[in-house]
């Protein structure tokens, strides 16, 4: 099984896919109940979504999100004490559904197997892209692509804006990019958005947005009821992306032109 997809540009942005992927091992999905292999909670489409937007590098993880989750810390450390979400190795769905049969949760040696073989790839990966751009140009951008159902009363009350950028607070990113960013999606009529709200930005961000070493890193989760109909089976709404695609562009655009003051 291929477990990564990497597609190399001398722009100083990655694009950075962790939870696209739909494909279960064998041995990882014989666990897994209905409900599990349901995987309704891909970031469905988001490549098709972004693709041929602009000259990028992308890293994208075929391995479902149930497998490993590469947005996580590797160390298990929750990203929103004290609220709702799932874990390293889900166990629940964003509904908060067991995924396993009961008895068949993988145990701390499995999971470990997993972070190795799954988690740890697509972060070298990342790491070596990132490394390549910034020689390149003397700085990176990572630009980590997202998306979400736009109601989860387990994860969050109402409903999601449509545009949901994260920079941890601002630690994450020089803050022209936090602010050009959240400008853009503010004038784009018809269309919500908010700065770290429920969504600050998962590990990803935290853990490779670092500023004062050269390496920028903005998280956009965006809700699917912007680009494709949120219910099985999931299909994209080609009118509604069509719309979204400028937006996204202009955005992906604007970073690729940023350079330090």
């Amino acid at each position: 099984m291929s477990l990564l997809e990497i597609s190399r540009a001398d722009s100083p942005l990655v694009l950075g896919l962790p939870h696209t992927g739909t494909d279960i091992p064998a041995d990882c999905a014989a666990g897994l109940n209905d409900t599990g292999r349901a995987i309704a909670d891909t970031d469905w489409h988001i490549h098709e979504l972004y693709a041929g937007l602009v000259e990028a590098t992308t890293v994208r993880t075929l391995v479902h999100r149930y497998v490993i989750d590469a947005n996580r810390d590797p160390t298990g450390v929750s990203l929103y004490p004290g609220q709702n979400t799932t874990g390293l190795c889900p166990l629940t769905d964003f509904d908060g559904q067991p995924i396993y049969h009961p008895g068949q949760e993988p145990d701390a040696a499995e999971i470990e197997r997993r972070r190795a073989t799954y988690h740890a790839p697509y972060h070298a990966a990342l790491v070596a892209e990132l490394a390549r751009v910034k020689a390149i140009h003397g700085f990176a951008i990572l630009y980590d692509c997202h998306s979400i159902r736009s109601q989860i009363p387990f994860l969050f009350d109402g409903t999601l804006p449509d545009f949901n950028i994260g920079t941890n607070n601002g630690e994450t990113c020089d803050p022209a990019i936090e602010r050009a960013t959240y400008d853009i999606c503010q004038a784009a009529s018809g269309y919500t958005s908010i700065l770290n709200g429920r969504f600050k930005g998962g590990w990803t961000t935290r853990h490779y947005g670092q500023p004062g070493q050269g390496v920028h890193a903005i998280q956009m989760e965006l809700a699917q009821s912007t680009y494709m109909q949120e219910s099985p089976d999931w299909p994209y709404d080609s009118a509604k992306a069509r719309a979204l695609r400028p937006h996204l562009k202009t955005i992906l655009n604007t970073l690729t032109a940023w350079r330090p003051q």
